[in-house]
């Protein structure tokens, strides 16, 4: 009776372990632990939702947990104690971390590569409608001087210091004629620009989108440029990582960053972004209307105070990938945030930007990727260029020139 019982136990353990090698021989071994990204509700964390959402993380043979974060300085601290191995990030956050300004000076966070362009704005209360206009810089010095007259006090947002939407929102107080130190400058989350504006703590500020289409659909504010016509293509958002991440779990790196890639490539489909709009929009992502996120994802911008519509070909609005132009991370791009550093006051001295740029940017790696993925990586990295609204030039090169100009 043991002996046949025995056997029994043999012949369903030898099944089962049978099935299992059947079933595992179909898919890729994922790492040992998973890989942890996290994101901020803003339309631009669709490349990494979507690489999950669509499958693509499991495709690439990594298993990874996305989690939603609160703030950026949440994620900056996360992303350097290692309780996340990156994340969807202002692509000048690293430099604003390590240069002082936005961190403990000396902290490295890497970027590994970018993952959108385009599709932030400066949002105005409603106390500016009908006196400034959709990009009519040369109107915003005088309304502002004429409120800061009357209430004493002007107060604009941003997100982060020395951030994306920090920089976006200082050039265009400088090319609006505003001297910064006339107005004061906050720190707000992006889920809470609206409601902070709600209640009157702002009077504008700059973030990604949905937060502004937001503003437009409650009726509390209207857009009054978009940082596309700012600066066409700007860099935006990156994946940034952890340090020790980078370096001890290279291979895994690469296959997040080949998902990321291919949903990069997915989103710059218009015929996907319908889709896309619907799955971000919903609480565990942006929670956000889907219908907001979908339209400036189209480029259709209700700009608000009955200002109508402002249509963005595919060229100009929200973009991923183009080609790979896109997702490479350009070191002059960083030169050129560290150089506004000491143009509006955070540093006082110039910092090293070579040598920091080489230092947290991943191009060898990035590199690696995109020979994977037959993506062309630009050659134009650390070539002199323009913003699109101020024809001021930098040349990466020669930080100082521009300096000399911009301070004139």
């Amino acid at each position: 009776m043991k002996k046949r019982n025995s056997t029994k136990t043999l012949f369903i353990t030898s099944g089962v372990m049978a099935l299992l090698i059947v079933f595992c021989a179909g898919f890729k071994p994922f790492a040992k632990e998973p890989v942890k990204l996290g994101f901020i509700p803003l339309t631009d964390c669709s490349p990494i939702v979507m690489a999950k959402e669509l499958g693509l993380f499991a495709k690439y043979g990594v298993e990874v947990v996305v989690t939603k974060e609160s703030s950026w300085a949440n994620v900056r601290d996360k992303i350097l104690t290692g309780e996340l191995d990156g994340a969807h990030c202002l692509y000048s956050m690293p430099f604003s971390v390590y240069t002082g300004v936005g961190g403990k000076a000396g902290s490295e966070m890497k970027v590994a590569m970018m993952l959108n362009s385009n599709g932030q704005a400066i949002t105005l209360s409603n106390d500016f409608c009908g006196k400034v206009g959709f990009k009519q810089m040369n109107k915003v010095a005088p309304v502002v001087a004429a409120k800061i007259k009357a209430e004493k006090e002007v107060t604009f947002a941003m997100t982060f210091p020395g951030g994306t939407h920090d920089l976006w929102l200082r050039n265009w107080l400088a090319l609006g004629g505003i001297n910064q130190k006339s107005v004061k400058i906050i720190t707000i989350p992006p889920p809470q620009m609206v409601a902070n504006m709600k209640v009157g703590n702002m009077d504008g500020y700059c973030v990604g989108e949905p937060w502004g289409g937001v503003a437009v659909k409650q009726g509390i504010g209207f857009t009054q440029i978009a940082t596309q016509d700012i600066w066409k293509d700007h860099p935006e958002k990156a994946l940034v990582v952890n340090k020790d991440f980078s370096s001890t779990r290279r291979d895994d790196l690469k296959k997040v960053m080949m998902a990321v890639m291919e949903a990069c490539i997915w989103l710059d489909n218009p015929a996907n972004r319908k889709k896309a709009a619907g799955i971000i929009g919903k609480a565990p992502y942006v929670n956000a209307p889907a219908d907001v996120i979908e339209n400036r994802l189209m480029g259709n911008y209700d700009l608000g105070c009955s200002q109508g519509l402002q249509v963005y070909s595919s060229k100009d609005y929200m973009v991923f990938h183009k080609g790979g132009t896109i997702n490479y991370p350009r070191k002059s791009h960083c030169i050129w945030a560290m150089a506004q550093y000491v143009r509006f006051g955070y540093l006082t001295t110039p910092p090293d930007y070579k040598a920091i740029a080489d230092k947290l940017v991943l191009q060898d790696l990035y590199k690696e990727v995109a020979a994977a993925m037959k993506v062309k990586v630009p050659e134009d990295d650390m070539n002199p260029f323009s913003l699109t609204i101020d024809k001021t030039v930098f040349d990466p090169l020669n930080p100082a020139a521009y300096l000399k100009v911009v301070s004139k």
